[in-house]
């Protein structure tokens, strides 16, 4: 099968959206289908095509970049040629040029499926807001021309006003989750390098330092968890600087991050790579997941530390409480509640036995290859129902 995916943003952009992305092309790849990603060369020291892992990747210039999205002039152009030349046709949302593409695979015949990421939630201002306006616009025509849409969760969709629109073609699919094998003194040797466990216990962050993420309801819950624990520490592993559209939110946090900094209970560990991260998680006592709002739909983080044997913290989110409440292995707390987060990491601390998963399991329900197999029985089907139609 020759399957299009295209997205605003690919590797080696970071986040939830593009990791899930990256990790389902190349299981399809790995599966003998020919893939090829459709995205913008946000970076021009990027190349405007390349393979990586078996997967073909193709990079449409960008003239201009507009808050949190891009305008590349010729992006038409470039996805009118490879819609022509595929099977299927992949879309991230959200996504501005979606039903540009969408609607060149039904002018073509060819089936296009979404999978729906999360809401897009800009901070206030009017700029912001005609951006939001837009970029649902879009989304919306998106669904309407799409033959089918992915969802992570039902419990996401139902709380939806974007999904709920189109029950009559959803189906929820959980991620893709994977991390590399680490040996224990791997493990050990990331806790001296980066002094994560000169102090316990270890609270875990993994995320870009933005507003929706809630970093300030961590921040004050901390002075309620030190009370208890005087030597706990806090590990931020992400982007933390130089985040698109984040410099006032960056700005107006820092300062108290600063006292906690210079206390020895926060550090800031920056992006990683995979095998960083599946050396950090085993260091952890716990991750936090204090999302704010409906741009969080998921949090793939949960279940790399959950494969870990680390438990977590979660905002009573739709899709977010879904690991916790799904697998056992944490709290969820009302959305925006430092008191709670506090009382919730105080529960952990004292019941860490209390909190075990199969682990096997697990990684077996999240693995790439799995979650492929699902994509595909889908696209097979929808595959055969477009052929189905032209027969008559």
């Amino acid at each position: 099968m020759r399957i299009l995916t295209v997205l605003t943003y690919y590797r080696p952009h970071t986040s939830g959206l593009t990791i899930y992305a990256e990790r389902l092309a190349r299981a399809f790849a790995k599966r003998g289908h020919a893939v090829t990603v459709m995205t913008s060369q946000y970076d021009r020291s990027l190349p405007l095509d390349e393979t990586l892992d078996g997967v073909h990747i193709v990079r449409v210039p960008v003239a201009v970049r507009i808050s949190k999205g891009v305008l590349a002039p010729t992006f038409g152009l470039v996805a009118t040629r490879l819609v022509m030349n595929h099977d299927v046709v992949h879309l991230h949302l959200p996504q501005f040029d979606a039903p540009g593409v969408a609607l060149r695979a039904r002018l073509m015949g060819k089936p296009s499926f979404l999978t729906y990421h999360c809401d897009l939630d800009l901070p206030p201002g009017l700029f912001n807001r005609l951006v939001n306006g837009v970029v649902h616009f879009q989304n919306n025509l998106a669904g309407l021309l799409a033959d089918h849409i992915v969802t992570y969760t039902m419990d996401y969709a139902d709380h939806s006003k974007y999904l709920s629109r189109f029950k009559h073609k959803l189906s929820a699919i959980l991620p893709p989750v994977i991390l590399p094998g680490v040996a224990p003194d791997a493990v050990q040797a990331f806790a001296r390098m980066q002094d994560v466990a000169s102090r316990r216990p270890v609270i875990g962050m993994v995320t870009r330092f933005a507003a929706e993420k809630g970093v300030e309801i961590l921040l004050d819950a901390l002075p309620l968890v030190l009370e208890r624990y005087p030597n706990a520490q806090v590990v931020f592993a992400g982007q933390y600087v130089n985040v698109m559209g984040e410099k006032s939110y960056h700005d107006r946090l820092m300062p108290r991050i600063h006292e906690f900094q210079q206390a020895g209970c926060w550090t800031f560990l920056g992006n990683l790579t995979q095998e960083q991260l599946a050396a950090l998680y085993p260091n952890l006592d716990v991750l936090v997941v204090p999302s704010l709002n409906s741009t969080e739909a998921f949090g793939l983080v949960q279940v790399e530390a959950m494969l870990n044997g680390i438990p977590c913290v979660a905002s009573d989110l739709p899709g977010v409480r879904r690991p916790v409440q799904m697998h056992a292995m944490g709290e969820v707390i009302p959305i925006g509640d430092s008191q709670a987060l506090a009382d919730a990491l105080l529960k952990v601390f004292s019941n860490q036995t209390k909190y075990s998963c199969d682990v096997n399991a697990l990684a077996e329900q999240y693995s790439p290859d799995s979650v492929a197999q699902q994509y595909e029985r889908l696209f097979e089907q929808v595959l055969k129902n477009h052929k189905l139609v032209r027969d008559e």
